[in-house]
């Protein structure tokens, strides 16, 4: 039975939560929120699926890596829809994510700290 993506990608994700809990969270004391890891299981499972199906590795490096591309974008929505909420903080619109970035106090003395804008991502950055 093909379980072999499956497999691996649980086990990145047990590895990526250790480190995230571990090194982030309680040494370094880093928001959680900034640390999700995206989740590929879903993923994972219809490449699995896939293989199972067809039988054949060429036809599963071609429909299945699409399809795992395909899936990873809405399952892992769920887990970052919540920083594009839009937000009115003092009369102007942000997003979510803006305003974590601004709240989040960094290391680093004012003349280091640059203000980043990319889109509309608009964050310091040292």
């Amino acid at each position: 039975q093909p379980f072999g993506a499956t497999l691996c990608i649980t086990g990145l994700l047990v590895g990526k939560w250790i480190t995230i809990v571990l090194a982030w969270y309680w040494w370094a004391n880093f928001p959680m929120n900034f640390m999700m890891p995206a989740t590929m299981v879903a993923s994972a499972l219809i490449l699995d699926a896939t293989l199972l199906l067809t039988r054949t590795w060429i036809i599963t490096a071609i429909i299945g890596v699409w399809a795992f591309a395909m899936v990873f974008g809405p399952t892992n929505y769920a887990l970052f829809g919540y920083s594009h909420q839009p937000l009115v903080v003092d009369g102007q619109l942000l997003s979510l994510a803006d305003y974590m970035g601004f709240t989040y106090v960094r290391t680093g003395t004012p003349e280091y700290i640059r203000i980043i804008e990319v889109g509309s991502l608009r964050t310091f950055g040292g």
